[in-house]
This record gives C-alpha cells, sequence and structure tokens, in this order.
C-alpha cells in the first residue's frame, strides 16, 4: 500500500506526461513503468527527446527553469516544480537523468506504508 493523495498523484503524471510530449519527436514512445523495490514504489516516465544539458538534471526542478528545444506551446517552468512538490508531499523524491541513446527519465520513489490496513472479514 502507498499512502497518497490520488489528485495530486494524477497532476504528477500528467506533468510528466505532457513534459515528455513537448521535448519528444512526433511519433517517439513514451514509456512508463512502475516497480516495488527496497520499501517504495518507484514510477518512470521516459522519452527520447533531446535529453537536459549536463548539469541541469537537478534545475529542471526549479520554479520557471524551461528546457531548450520545446514543441508546440512553451509553458512558463513550474511543472516539474510542482511534481517535486507533490513527491516531497508524500515523503518520496523525483529525479532526473539523461538516458543512454538520447532521452531523459524522470523517477519517482514513494515510500511504501509499513504495514497493510488490516481488512475486517465477514467471518464473526
Amino acid at each position: 500500500m502507498v499512502r497518497l493523495d490520488g489528485v495530486l498523484m494524477e497532476q504528477l503524471l500528467i506533468n510528466l506526461l505532457e513534459n515528455a510530449l513537448k521535448y519528444t519527436p512526433p511519433r517517439t514512445p513514451i514509456e512508463i513503468a512502475a516497480s516495488v523495490n527496497d520499501g517504495e514504489v518507484r514510477l518512470e516516465v521516459a522519452d527520447r527527446g533531446p535529453g537536459l544539458p549536463p548539469g541541469d538534471e537537478a534545475r529542471v526542478f526549479d520554479k520557471f527553469y524551461q528546457g531548450r528545444q520545446a514543441r508546440g506551446g512553451r509553458g512558463v517552468g513550474l511543472g516539474l516544480t510542482i511534481c517535486r512538490g507533490i513527491a516531497e508531499a508524500h515523503g518520496g523524491q523525483i529525479l532526473a537523468e539523461n538516458r543512454p541513446g538520447g532521452g531523459v527519465v524522470f523517477r519517482v520513489a514513494l515510500p511504501l506504508a509499513e504495514k497493510p490496513p488490516e481488512v475486517p472479514t465477514d467471518d464473526a
């Protein structure tokens, strides 16, 4: 079990997907993955866009940061800042990393609940 706010987590995923669409060439796949490891849930959104300038992997989460080479409309540079705030509000973190062969992967790690809730049974 993961303790999370469904509306905020939906917003985090929408922001990551919109960001990937903005920087990924048309008809290029965007990969979404989830796994459970070491007491946390890990979500990944990966694209094959131009990647991040070296050294900007942490900076992309700063307010008003905007990457180069965006296609379509440009935002104000708050989407990834909001993602970081949502991840941290859930006790987690978000990281960005350039992918071998081009593109970026955003990784969100959220802690699992220590103990799943007990489910009442009808055996009374």
